[in-house]
């Protein structure tokens, strides 16, 4: 009988192939006294050099196939094999304790890992992956063997592990490799966000019972649910085929609406745009035929280095992106670092609940240098294209206001000497707290737009961290107060006469899609990849008719109801 197997969906595909298990145990080497500490240091830094080499040839070839920034966690990589804290800490076990350069390695970066793990910021604790990876090249070195690698595969596999690292995504042969399944991680682990750029599908978080999964067994993941199923029976085997064959022939049609406009079939003209983190993201954008960026995280240039983005740099960023649209808008938004976005190198204060403390405006509103840095680049840029400057995470109109000050003198600095700086720049603000959703009619005089961001606007209506397991069914979208609160938004933004946005993940959900239609929502900007899905849905929704069907849904009570009367009344 079939076994079937749940984790969570990081990247949709369905793929049929023996399984195979990739087993990377690491080296635990014993401890034994050395004689030559000089040596043996030497040793240690020879195995540096060489993962250095090796890192180097990964990192490139990784730009050369995803762009950049997926090559940016390479960059980590390296400057891990650079760190005085970690190299030092490994030459003084080998100098003081006549440890071996394997020993003494195993022992410090098996602490550090520990110390990641415990921590409560799940993107932290993601970089003991980056630990472990780095760790086992140098021990590879070490030994004189070859580090653990899918690149001799070459047969269709899907692959099931524990885990990947960044180094085995990012050389996974999508000829042979058809998708692969891990024990542990999320939809922000490393190897999810390289699977979806591989456009390979992927489930991970699938737990122990992956693990019992033998080598060889035929498999077949539905990574669009979630589900892998083990030696499935022929009757199962072909209806998934038949499923693989209808989700590739859907891509391909789906694809032929990218040069088509987004209207509803009431003749209402709507915005699908998309999120982006980096330039190297902008090619999915323009093929799925987005109308625009709807937010750009402009926070991923300041992650993985060591200082911060000059002026220059940013400056040359942000002009190719409004370059590269060619006079679509392109949402760009200030700095988001805080909460589960950190910047070691900015050396702030630790707090209790980052979520709720110093992070996004607040923190550039405390540290104006970065800030003006910024909004100095994006306004020596406007002049290329269609720009609109976002601030995130306000909670009161003095926020605002001080923002906006700074932009204006900054404005007035710039054309003061003699740089020319557009004059149709719209300014506009997320609505990610309840406070400034509920008093949206007054943020609404002061602004060009609104542009809803629900993944926090969820947890914060909800109290409940979206990264935590245990109360993640409280991560609630169309809960009928979440749903209030986003209508409360619209309707002040109707009234203002500006625009209305949404750049949260459900901007791009099939069920939250008609509600927000009907609501009056403006623009959607989700993952490019969802863009034509949702041109699809809207092609066939009218929106008049979903303006008395929301205000019903409005009405109800739970989650669940409202998520069965949309069913219901949705076209499929």
């Amino acid at each position: 009988m079939a076994n079937i197997i749940s984790g969570v969906a990081a990247s949709p595909g369905i793929a049929i192939a023996k399984a195979f298990r990739y087993i990377n145990t690491p080296y635990i080497p014993q401890q034994k006294t050395i004689t030559d500490a000089i040596a043996e240091a030497g040793r240690f830094r020879q195995a540096i050099e060489q993962s250095k080499i090796e890192i180097e040839e990964i990192r490139l070839k990784t730009e050369q196939r995803l762009g950049a920034q997926k090559a940016e966690i390479f960059e980590a990589h390296l400057f891990l094999l650079e760190d005085p804290d970690l190299i030092d800490s490994v030459l003084d076990k080998v100098k003081d304790e006549q440890a071996s350069a394997e020993y003494a390695l195993y022992e410090v970066t098996a602490a550090v890992v520990e110390m990641l793990l415990e921590l409560d910021n799940e993107m932290v604790r993601e970089r003991a992956a980056d630990v472990k990876d780095v760790s086992g090249r140098l021990m590879s070195h070490l030994l004189g063997k070859p580090y653990a690698s899918l690149s001799g595969i070459s047969e269709e596999t899907i692959i099931l592990a524990e885990d990947l690292t960044p180094s085995d995504t990012a050389q996974l042969d999508l000829n042979v490799i058809l998708g692969f399944v891990t024990e542990i991680g999320s939809r922000t682990s490393h190897s999810a966000i390289m699977a979806r750029s591989l456009e390979i599908p992927a489930i991970v978080g699938a737990g122990a019972a992956s693990a019992a999964v033998a080598d060889g067994a035929l498999v077949i993941m539905d990574a669009t649910e979630g589900k892998v199923i083990v030696d499935p029976s022929e009757e199962v085997l072909a209806e998934y085929r038949e499923k693989k064959k209808q989700y590739d022939e859907r891509k391909v049609q789906l694809k032929r609406l990218a040069r088509q406009p987004s209207v509803t079939a009431d003749g209402e003209h709507l915005e699908l745009a998309a999120n982006i983190g980096s330039v190297e993201d902008l090619n999915k954008v323009l093929e799925n035929g987005a109308d625009g960026v709807g937010l750009f995280r402009t926070e991923f240039l300041y992650m993985g280095r060591s200082s911060l983005p000059t002026e220059e740099e940013q400056f040359q960023i942000y002009k190719h992106v409004l370059e590269k649209l060619g006079g679509k808008r392109v949402v760009i938004r200030t700095l988001d670092i805080g909460g589960d976005k950190e910047l070691p190198y900015l050396e702030l204060a630790k707090e209790s609940n980052p979520f709720l403390g110093l992070r996004a405006l607040r923190l550039c509103l405390t540290r104006e240098d970065l800030f003006r840095t910024q909004l100095r680049a994006l306004l020596r840029a406007s002049v290329f294209g269609k720009l609109n400057i976002m601030f995130p995470m306000i909670a009161v109109l003095s926020e605002l206001r001080e923002a906006k000050r700074i932009l204006e003198e900054e404005r007035v600095k710039l054309q003061q000497e003699g740089i020319p700086v557009s004059d149709l720049i719209e300014v506009g603000m997320m609505i990610e707290i309840p406070a400034a959703a509920i008093g949206a009619d007054y943020f609404a005089k002061e602004v060009d737009f609104f542009s809803i961001g629900t993944n926090d606007l969820i947890q914060y209506t909800m109290a409940a961290d979206r990264m935590n397991e245990s109360v993640a069914y409280l991560y609630q979208p169309y809960h009928p107060s979440i749903l209030r609160l986003v209508r409360m938004v619209i309707k002040a933004a109707e009234r203002a006469g500006i625009w209305s946005g949404m750049c949260g993940e459900m901007a791009g959900d099939q069920t939250a899609i008609p509600l927000l239609l009907g609501m009056g929502l403006n623009e959607f900007s989700m993952s490019a990849g969802s863009v034509l899905p949702a041109r699809e849905l809207i092609g066939k929704l009218s929106k008049q008719e979903w303006a008395s069907l929301s205000e019903e849904a409005l009405g109800m009570s739970t989650q669940e109801e409202v998520q069965q009367f949309v069913k219901q009344r949705r076209p499929l």
